[in-house]
């Protein structure tokens, strides 16, 4: 029937938009759903985000970081050391040896012989230097180490009759007074040693270079020091009118200014030194009682023995400090900044520190590197800077008014012939 088939159609058709309905219904609430989600992630994640933000503005959502702390005291303390620092240095120098003097009645009066050569050693000096800036700001001596000892010189001094005053010539026969006694291939320290000589072996003298024989013994020919020799048979006559050989006061002092070459002898006596080192401030009789010494480094060294006095003088204010009652150093020869007491030479007499500083101004400061000095040496010169008293302090004192406290102590003196 057709009523039949319209109503299975009109059914079908039902079903159909049933179907599609639920179809956009689900995609709607899909859709609905997702939108849903997008918004709440706008509105839960996005505006959550952190941002720079302005000072003052609230920190509750900055991380901080992980890295340790900047120690800033450190960094400065670091900065400060780089620009204070201390630096030590260690070097080896020689070790001045010691003269010591002894008299001799068989000598003739006032005769200088050598017996004994003195030998240099060595010693480790370490120095402190301080920086500011790179800068350096001071240095001192810290320590000594003598590595290798020196061996005194001995000296003996004539008090016998008469005096010696025989300058020996080529042809002439000298004996040897040392130990011992080098034998050089030329006339100075640096040349080869040919032989070593005992004491008393007798010597025929070739020719005379300055302070050197050129002698011959036996199948040895070479050159000796002439200070540790002697002739023989060649003493004079006493020397009746010694007084009438002494220069004048007004011949000496008219040589005396504050420019005057010290690497020369003063031309004193023996009694002149005797004079003019005889005062009343010299309390302990400590300069009247050494006066033949300055005399006699004049003769061995060639340097003015009143230069030596009056730096005494003024070092030891006439001999009352400790260094010069406890140790017998005039001059407060070793005693460096740190530790001046313990770091100064210790001398067994007077003579002992008068000899070694007449040596160490005459090797080091009084003349130029290369000169011939005692004993056949040569001149150091490593602080000269010329042979006057300001020459001296350049180097030798760090008081500027050294050269001036020493020049009146000087003019003093020479004032008293």
């Amino acid at each position: 029937m057709i009523v039949g088939d319209d109503m299975k159609t009109k059914e079908k058709a039902k079903k159909s938009i049933k179907t599609k309905l639920k179809r956009i219904t689900f995609f709607l609430a899909f859709t609905i759903s997702l939108l849903c989600i997008v918004i709440f992630y706008d509105k839960y994640f996005i505006k959550n985000k952190v941002y720079a933000k302005e000072v003052g503005s609230s920190t509750e959502n900055v991380k901080i970081s992980n890295a340790s702390s900047i120690d800033v005291e450190k960094i400065l303390e670091n900065t400060e050391a780089q620009k204070n620092k201390e630096e030590y240095s260690v070097e080896e120098v020689e070790l001045e040896y010691i003269t010591k003097y002894r008299n001799n009645p068989n000598l003739p009066k006032n005769t200088i012989q050598v017996v004994q050569e003195g030998r240099e050693g060595k010693q480790q000096i370490t120095t402190k230097k301080e920086y500011e800036n790179e800068e350096l700001i001071k240095e001192e001596q810290v320590s000594i180490k003598i590595t290798k000892a020196a061996v005194d010189k001995i000296v003996e001094i004539g008090t016998g009759s008469g005096t010696n005053q025989y300058k020996v010539k080529t042809g002439d026969y000298i004996y040897v007074t040392s130990d011992r006694l080098s034998v050089m291939s030329e006339p100075n320290e640096e040349s080869q040693k040919v032989a070593t000589l005992e004491n008393g072996e007798k010597l025929k003298v070739l020719q005379v270079v300055n302070e050197w024989y050129e002698i011959t013994s036996g199948s040895i020919t070479g050159y000796v020091k002439s200070e540790a020799t002697t002739p023989i048979n060649k003493e004079i006559e006493n020397e009746k009118n010694k007084s009438n050989n002494a220069k004048t006061k007004s011949e000496l002092i008219s040589k005396v200014n504050f420019n005057m070459e010290l690497n020369k002898p003063s031309g004193l006596t023996l009694e002149q030194f005797k004079k003019v080192l005889s005062d009343e401030k010299d309390i302990n009789k400590i300069f009247i009682n050494n006066a033949e010494y300055f005399y006699y480094i004049e003769k061995q060294y060639n340097i003015n023995g009143i230069f030596i006095a009056a730096i005494g003088i003024h070092e030891s204010a006439w001999g009352t400090s400790k260094l010069a009652k406890e140790k017998n150093n005039l001059f407060g020869y070793g005693a460096y900044d740190s530790n001046p007491y313990n770091g100064a030479y210790q001398f067994s007499n007077y003579s002992e520190s008068i000899d070694l500083l007449a040596r160490v101004l005459v090797k080091y400061y009084l003349n130029p590197k290369g000169t011939n000095i005692y004993g056949g040496e040569k001149a150091v010169g490593t602080y000269y800077n010329g042979a006057t008293i300001s020459g001296v302090n350049t180097k030798y004192a760090s008081d500027k008014q050294w050269c001036n406290k020493v020049y009146q102590y000087m003019k003093y003196l020479y004032n008293k012939l």
